[in-house]
């Protein structure tokens, strides 16, 4: 597997080795010693799956008390991923950084705990897969709203973003619960 911090270095990408034929292909996903080399000593305690359809935006979404680092990858279809560092001492304090993830690419991505996360579907529709280092709780969701001028996404948009209410509703940077 080849592995490659992103501009703020704690964001990882891995590529995986994929060995296929006619018959189809195989790569293995995740190996915990690996994981804890490159990312840290985490344990994942919960995996998610999510399918959504060409617009779709979700996100920037982060807990604050329990934070989630996420390990993403997209089994269907592409999207672009965004993770925001939202640690009030880092110094990649409300910067950025974002990466095409699909199905063809096979990538995998690790935003760390302390990061705000979110994607848009650039595809038809997209299977998103993550697992995640701490339980959901709902009670302690922050949002940080998509397009915060002071963060400045430049998120590939290609038709009209696709919001929940919580996401159209959520606070820019400056008004986050961090």
């Amino acid at each position: 597997m080849q592995v490659q911090p992103l501009a703020i270095p704690d964001v990882i990408m891995f590529t995986p080795n994929v060995f296929g034929d006619e018959r189809g292909f195989f790569m293995e996903t995740f190996r915990q010693s690996e994981f804890e080399t490159h990312c840290g000593p985490y344990t994942l305690v919960q995996d998610n799956h999510s399918k959504s359809k060409k617009g779709i935006l979700r996100g920037l979404h982060y807990q604050v008390t329990q934070p989630q680092g996420k390990l993403i990858r997209v089994t269907r279809g592409e999207v672009f991923d965004v993770a925001v560092d939202i640690r009030k001492n880092s110094p990649t304090f409300g910067r950025w950084v974002g990466t095409l993830l699909s199905d063809a690419n096979k990538q995998i991505l690790w935003v760390p705990p302390g990061f705000a996360h979110g994607f848009y579907v650039t595809s038809e529709e997209a299977e998103f897969q993550y697992k995640c280092t701490a339980y959901y709780a709902p009670e302690d969701e922050g949002s940080i709203i998509w397009n915060d001028p002071t963060i400045g996404i430049d998120w590939p948009i290609d038709v009209a973003p696709i919001l929940s209410t919580k996401d159209r509703q959520a606070p820019p940077l400056s008004g986050a619960r961090l």
